[in-house]
């Protein structure tokens, strides 16, 4: 399936501010990629618009960065990219097994440790009390998932940038993040290697959900290979378009400003297309038959 990605972000600086961007797909996708993956950095005032190039490096985690400085003013960032990618919904595997800790690739161990968001020393007790009783490897993964996924509330006005699992935990609700950060958690305290995930799902061969967004999921390792994982969505889904992987959302946010930037437009949209780019219908929801979806959604 042929997949078309566009978003378009813009702050306002009230100082030259030193940026770093991961807005990117992920390297692993460059083969299929059906034309440039276009990242354009934009300095906005009244008068003119000048373009930024940036620098380009990649992380300790392989994902692609784009480093800048902008002026004081506008800024806006602004991309687009088209993909092939395989038409099937997520993998899964019931068979696949969970190793023990001394077995793991030595690259994994840092997935099972505490991070910034995600805090396994002090979640470890509970996630025993909870799963202790479930079968290791994928019954174990699923287990943790769906139990996320049924205590937790979504709800946009919840979110806040310093919210951990552990507060997730104890609120029950948040936004897609905190429903991946607490199942991360609770799967590293278990001995599951798990990651944090960030990119494009729109609503691929699913009924319309709601105005577009960047997403995030996790994954997790078993049968010695990465599987996806939702806490949030938990249903096989179309489409999901990788750009960035890490420890936790730190890692992996999609702008990092070393000084204030004020966020004044945020739109993003991941469309399935023909081979002449003409963007394919998305199943209608009963819900939503109210709402008529249009491009440039804004969030």
């Amino acid at each position: 399936m042929r997949l078309l990605s566009e978003f378009d972000i813009q702050f306002q600086l009230p100082a030259p501010t030193a940026m770093v961007a991961l807005l990117h797909l992920h390297p692993s996708l460059d083969a299929q990629l059906l034309e440039p993956d276009v990242l354009r950095i934009e300095h906005v005032d009244a008068n003119s618009t000048t373009v930024l190039e940036p620098g380009l490096y990649l992380d300790s985690f392989g994902n692609r960065c784009s480093r800048f400085s902008a002026p004081e003013g506008g800024l806006r960032l602004s991309g687009r990219s088209v993909v092939d990618i395989a038409a099937e919904p997520d993998p899964i595997n019931t068979a696949a097994t969970q190793a023990l800790v001394h077995d793991l690739p030595p690259e994994t161990l840092q997935f099972l440790l505490s991070s910034r968001y995600c805090q396994v020393d002090q979640m470890s007790g509970i996630a025993g009390d909870l799963f202790g009783f479930t079968s290791p490897g994928w019954a174990r993964a699923i287990y943790i998932r769906d139990w996320v996924h049924n205590h937790v509330t979504f709800n946009y006005k919840m979110a806040r940038p310093t919210k951990t699992a552990l507060d997730v935990f104890t609120e029950r609700v948040g936004v897609c993040r905190d429903f991946q950060h607490l199942a991360i958690t609770l799967s590293r305290a278990m001995n599951i290697p798990a990651r944090y995930v960030t990119g494009h799902l729109g609503d691929i061969r699913h009924h319309y959900s709601g105005p577009g967004d960047f997403s995030a999921w996790y994954e997790v390792f078993l049968d010695g290979r990465w599987w996806t994982m939702d806490a949030r969505h938990n249903d096989q889904r179309y489409g999901r378009i990788l750009m960035a992987t890490g420890r936790d959302a730190t890692d992996v946010a999609l702008t990092t400003s070393f000084g204030v930037a004020n966020l004044t437009h945020f739109s993003v949209e991941s469309n399935e297309i023909d081979e002449q780019g003409n963007k394919l219908p998305v199943p209608p929801n009963p819900e939503f038959m109210l709402y008529t979806p249009t491009s440039n959604l804004t969030v």
